[in-house]
């Protein structure tokens, strides 16, 4: 039996007055969706559990199956994972953006979506520097960065940089246990970025510098069972971000590198189905994240969202579904990780639609007449937490 999950990341949203009162996901050209959702057993999941912040580092960690209540170790930790940092049970571990600031406000979480190579060379330049001796900078991909704070504190409050671009820093930079060092941290770095090298040709081309860290998304490293203990499946996660691979590697799972994925707009959905299809030839279980949905509505971009959506439609479930009959039996579930809003260009903790075919025997038919939002309330079917997907998934 072979199970696949493809999470098209922060697609579900409110009705937009642009799309005539329609979401992007009903708006969107989704055959293959809206086949599963026809075919299976369509519902509403809750991917946020009361009190946790909405976002992916929550949501994705139900969808493989754990609780993020009990299970969750905070954002950085997990990232820290996927890069291979080495890391002590004492270490505060934050997921760390490089960020563009004009001293007063947050002009831009992704610092210009400014590139890896740049980021690398910016990150790893405040490594040692005074004012920042206790503290350790790990490059990730694009303005996605690691920063530990050895034996330091996890209790400050932090705040996701992407919801707040254009606020004021001081009534957004951490507050409580431990933040008087993150902000001095903040400055410091601040200090030395505005005049590397890096920056002063990102700002002669007319590109947003990256000039600030924001850390947040903090937490300590733990241990969980693996995804095979759990399901006594094992396999992959097709995926871009260090986040996705970390839940990956929490879980036990396999999370290639794949040439081309870039977590925005312009990734290389072929490849990422290639390796996916790779991973069904000889393993059991296999997820496809793609972030892209999620960036362009961060960015207001509604015709991007919708184009991304439509993408992985025909990318990615279309293929699927044309290659899983030469595999054998199989099982398709597809589901957002949770609300990102064009509104607010922000996540929502709202029970987002899922679709999984053929309907397990457990929940029976469930058709419902597309994959959206609406169509999923019509079912009738609600599931309370993520955490209830994967037993559903592989009948366990």
């Amino acid at each position: 039996m072979k199970y696949v999950l493809v999470i098209p990341d922060g697609s579900a949203d409110l009705p937009c007055p642009e799309l005539g009162g329609r979401t992007p996901l009903e708006a969107a050209h989704i055959p293959n969706m809206d086949r599963i959702a026809r075919e299976g057993a369509t519902g509403l999941v809750q991917t946020i559990p009361e009190g946790m912040r909405p976002g992916s580092e929550v949501a994705i960690l139900g969808i493989l199956g754990y609780d993020p209540i009990t299970c969750f170790p905070g954002r950085g930790p997990l990232e820290a994972l996927a890069m291979g940092i080495e890391l002590s049970p004492t270490d505060a571990v934050y997921r760390c953006n490089l960020v563009t600031t004009d001293g007063e406000r947050l002009v831009d979480f992704t610092a210009g979506h400014i590139t890896s190579e740049e980021a690398a060379e910016l990150m790893t330049s405040l490594n040692g520097q005074p004012g920042l001796e206790d503290l350790r900078f790990y490059p990730g991909v694009a303005y996605r960065h690691i920063m530990v704070w050895a034996g330091g504190p996890t209790g400050a409050e932090t705040r996701a940089p992407h919801d707040h671009v254009g606020d004021l820093l001081d009534g957004v930079l951490p507050r409580g246990e431990g933040s008087g060092r993150l902000r001095e941290a903040f400055w410091r770095a601040h200090e030395l970025l505005s005049s590397h090298g890096v920056n002063r040709r990102r700002r002669n081309e007319g590109h947003n510098p990256g000039n600030g860290i924001w850390p947040w998304g903090q937490g300590r490293v733990k241990s969980a069972p693996s995804f095979r203990e759990r399901f006594g499946v094992g396999g992959s996660v097709i995926g871009a971000v260090d986040l996705v691979k970390g839940i990956a590697e929490y879980g036990g799972l396999a999370h290639p590198n794949v040439p081309g994925a870039t977590g925005f707009a312009d990734t290389d959905l072929k490849a990422k189905l290639a390796h996916a299809l790779d991973a069904l030839a000889v393993e059991d279980f296999v997820a496809v994240h793609v972030e892209a949905p999620d960036e362009e509505t961060h960015a207001g971009r509604l015709e991007g969202k919708i184009g991304t959506i439509e993408r992985i439609d025909a990318e990615i479930v279309g293929p699927l579904l044309e290659a899983l009959p030469s595999l054998g039996p199989h099982r398709v579930l597809v589901l957002p990780d949770h609300f990102t809003l064009l509104s607010t260009r922000t996540h929502a903790a709202d029970p987002v639609p899922f679709a999984i075919w053929p309907a397990p025997e457990s929940i029976g038919s469930r058709p419902a007449p597309g994959f959206s939002e609406a169509a999923a309330r019509t079912t009738g079917l609600a599931l309370s937490s993520a955490d209830q997907l994967v037993p559903l998934l592989v009948g366990k």
